[in-house]
């Protein structure tokens, strides 16, 4: 493990001061002893509050105050006074007085821990980390208190300095770099990615065989796996362009929709009731999932689709699909039994959870973070979150008549949960009807502490253009039910010029590199603020977000792109030197294998078996023996299946950005001992061999290709023979009906047991 002193020593710094010695010796920072008071220490405070004069005021006041005490108080921790510094932060002490070596400032001014302080990039000097350790040991005494508190700004104010951080600039289209190997390169992506690993004196991996390559493209757009007849004829086809046409023919596949709708529900923490005690049932909410399956399908632009889930009533009240597209904001948790006392905290939580998603699912940022305060980190004032907050005043769930054709004599509707203004509420204030009260400011997010009324407005840090928030906001025609405040919204969210827009097209092509790669260029695919990963690439980031713009944002396009690179290409091959320089494989130097998920290794099992129905959309259920893929699955919040829930499927009380993904004994012990993987390996036995006329080394065969994509070697075969005679012999001898049958069974729900199985190459 690389020490601390390995760190420093990476660079180029040399400390004079003993006490920076020790702190090398450590490599960690120990647990803090109790303060030491040294004999001269009234000497030491003397020297100290020199050294404070002489060389910390002036590092303090440029470099920390501004984000520790002055303009923001980041972490709870206030710089301006030694009151407040030996107070600490939301962590604890930072610094211990007379103990340098133990003091956490010290690790994180010099960049050793976490969070990094100064944040942006620059360590400081040498010197500068000298006297703030000598200071420390002198006691750490002020001669006097950095800013006059009573004078300095209570409210956080956003700067253009907070604006010139990396995810809050606009979009820059870096050019294409120059590399060696020119021959390894097949789209600008593998430019971008090449560079770093050359920097590094890496090669990458060569191309992966094609049927390691169909397997992958097969889960990663439709999550399904291909059939042997769609392996051979892909590995057959000699034409230069076989794997475009590959891809197309998966990206235009009805199952695309199912498969990318499961990510976006991820996010938008999509469930069929309400959650709470009595988690009663949303019959109706199963409409927002066929949307996005829909959206999806049709490659529908990013930008509409955002647009349609916070505004579609707003923007086009006569298409039905726009009007389910809502039924984002009112996927969240719900409470159904309030008391008088409880309805205002329950408007201003339902409230906070529609701010909430849209700032994680579609702009990276923890907005909900500044309910109670300024946020602690990023540039979003208290006073943004309840102008953002505003927007959503007067939108109420409810479960609403949506006219499917109006141009039919007698037109069919449905009933859709949706959110709108206007409508009837599923809830009854006390003020009775659906009427809503303003959106205020609160204090500490109390709703019992309301302050002045909200008037809507967006994120300043996000907000480029000259008259500020009017610049998205128009008044709705006279007569109009809605007051447009969501459709402003939409339009500063998709705005690439004045608004939000290109950091809503960096979160989302990141999410699509996640989801290809196993790892997004951002690591914290909803976090691009302050505490977030910065980008392994930058430019790679942003060059994806313009391609995406610059193709009418439309998502397939991207897709493809990523996938015809020669880094999602490469082979898994592991070499140890080169993990030894990139452990985590953020150069992408090979392709990592991934775990399905759960839903995919359900469908997965149903269509080896051949007993997967593939009708779309419509009604969920809660029958786990049902057919249908797992995205049709009823999503009770109080009653998840158990199986999803077994292989990390997601609780939706909130956004899941990236699933888990756990290796534990039960799961094995489910596709050892589940009813439905038996009845999938009953089936497939059936399929690989449906007579006794095809011979066993053939339906063995058969259930390699079928199971797993690709041919079994002929030590596999030999063993897969003499375990399923072994099985025909116990079942003979136990006098079991068609022991032939359940010896090919029991060989089947092998297959389905193995890691090939569930893991991708």
């Amino acid at each position: 493990m690389r020490t601390a002193a390995d760190a420093w020593r990476k660079r180029g710094l040399l400390w004079g001061a003993s006490a920076l010695l020790a702190l090398l010796a450590v490599g960690q920072l120990a647990a803090a002893p109790p303060p030491k008071v040294p004999a001269d220490h009234v000497a030491q405070m003397t020297r100290g509050r020199q050294v404070f004069t002489t060389h910390v005021r002036s590092v303090l006041m440029d470099r920390c105050v501004k984000c520790h005490g002055g303009e923001k108080t980041r972490g709870g921790l206030d710089l301006t006074s030694r009151e407040t510094l030996l107070k600490g932060g939301d962590n604890g002490a930072v610094v211990v007085p007379h103990q340098a070596k133990v003091s956490r400032l010290l690790q994180l001014a010099a960049h050793l821990d976490k969070p990094h302080m100064p944040p942006k990039g620059e360590i400081l000097s040498p010197q500068q980390l000298t006297h703030l350790a000598a200071w420390i040991d002198l006691g750490a005494p002020y001669d006097r208190p950095l800013l006059n508190k009573s004078a300095a700004k209570k409210v956080m104010v956003v700067t253009d300095e907070d604006r010139r951080f990396w995810s809050f600039q606009p979009l820059q289209r870096s050019a294409v770099p120059k590399i060696k190997n020119e021959a390894w390169c097949r789209t600008p992506i593998d430019r971008f990615i090449l560079a770093k690993l050359e920097e590094k004196n890496l090669t990458p991996n060569a191309e992966a065989d094609r049927r390691k390559l169909i397997r992958r493209a097969s889960f990663d757009l439709i999550g399904l796996p291909p059939t042997p007849e769609e392996v051979n004829a892909f590995v057959k086809d000699g034409s230069p362009d076989a794997y475009d046409k590959l891809l197309d023919h998966l990206l235009a596949s009805p199952h695309f929709g199912e498969r990318w709708a499961r990510h976006w529900l991820d996010l938008a923490r999509f469930a069929e009731s309400h959650g709470y005690e009595q988690d009663y049932d949303r019959p109706n909410a199963y409409h927002y999932r066929d949307f996005v399956i829909k959206a999806f399908n049709q490659d529908m632009p990013y930008n509409t689709f955002v647009r349609w889930q916070l505004a579609g009533d707003e923007m086009e009240p006569d298409n039905p699909l726009a009007l389910m597209a809502t039924g984002f904001l009112a996927a969240g948790v719900h409470s159904t039994q309030i008391t008088k006392n409880q309805v205002e905290k329950e408007r201003y939580d339902e409230l906070d959870d529609m701010a909430r998603t849209v700032g994680t699912a579609m702009l990276g940022l923890t907005i909900g973070c500044a309910r109670c305060h300024d946020h602690k980190y990023d540039p979003i004032p208290t006073k943004d979150y309840y102008r953002l907050l505003s927007t959503f005043t007067k939108t109420v769930r409810s479960d609403y008549d949506i006219v499917l054709d109006k141009t039919k004599p007698k037109p069919a509707k449905i009933k859709a949960l949706i959110c709108s203004e206007g409508v009837p509420a599923l809830r009854t204030h006390t003020q009775g009807g659906d009427f809503l009260p303003n959106t205020h400011f609160l204090n500490r997010g109390d709703p019992n502490q309301k302050g002045d009324i909200a008037p809507q407005s967006f994120l300043q840090v996000l907000m480029r253009a000259p008259d500020g928030a009017k610049h998205w906001q128009v008044k709705p025609p006279t007569g109009w039910r809605t007051s447009y405040q969501r459709r402003a919204l939409a339009g500063w969210i998709t705005d690439v010029e004045y608004g939000a827009g290109h950091l809503l097209a960096r979160v989302i092509v990141n999410r699509l590199w996640q989801h290809h790669m196993g790892r997004g260029i951002v690591g914290t695919p909803s976090d691009f603020g302050y505490q977030g990963e910065k980008p392994t690439h930058p430019e790679l980031l942003d060059f994806l977000a313009t391609e995406l713009i610059a193709n009418g944002w439309r998502l397939k396009p991207i897709h493809k792109l990523i996938m015809q690179s020669a880094v999602y290409r490469q082979s898994t091959r592991f070499d140890k030197e080169r993990a030894r320089l990139d452990v985590d494989n953020r150069l992408y130097g090979r392709r990592m294998p991934q775990r399905l998920e759960a839903e995919i290794i359900r469908d997965s099992l149903l269509a080896v078996s051949g007993r997967l129905d593939t009708h779309l959309f419509g009604p969920g259920t809660l029958d786990a023996n049902h057919k249908r893929r797992s995205i049709y699955f009823f999503i009770k919040r109080s009653k998840l299946i158990p199986t999803m829930v077994l292989f990390d499927g997601p609780d939706s009380l909130q956004g899941t950005e990236q699933r888990t993904t756990t290796t534990i004994a039960p799961q094995a012990l489910l596709l050892m001992n589940n009813a439905m993987v038996r009845s999938c390996a009953e089936e497939l036995a059936k399929r690989i061999r449906p007579s006794d006329s095809v011979k066993l080394e053939d339906a063995l065969r058969s259930g390699y290709a079928i199971a797993l994509g690709r041919a079994v070697d002929d030590k596999e075969l030999a063993e897969s023979l003499r375990f399923v005679k072994e099985q025909m012999a116990s079942y003979q001898s136990e006098r079991k009906p068609e022991p032939r049958h359940l010896a090919l069974t029991d060989f089947c729900q092998v297959l389905m047991e193995l890691n090939e199985f569930i893991y991708v190459d």
